[in-house]
């Protein structure tokens, strides 16, 4: 199973982002979505933007992730 990851980009060159994904700094193509600009949060599969995401939205979604993770703890 694959996922699409949110992650905030950090740096542009062209259409080759440095985003910050879960605090690792990772390299995502933006070919996709040649929209996005520094600060944006995108959704990131398989090394390239998908989509451009709404920060309130990204909040909710990270959330919802660590409600489950607190979840499977108990």
């Amino acid at each position: 199973m694959c996922l699409a990851i949110p992650a905030k980009i950090e740096s542009l060159d062209q259409h080759i982002a440095t985003v910050d994904l879960a605090g690792a700094k990772v390299r995502a193509d933006t070919t996709l979505t040649p929209e996005a600009k520094v600060g944006d949060w995108v959704l990131v599969h398989a090394g390239y933007t998908i989509t451009i995401l709404d920060e309130k939205d990204v909040r909710e979604t990270f959330a919802v992730l660590r409600e489950m993770d607190e979840l499977q703890k108990r």
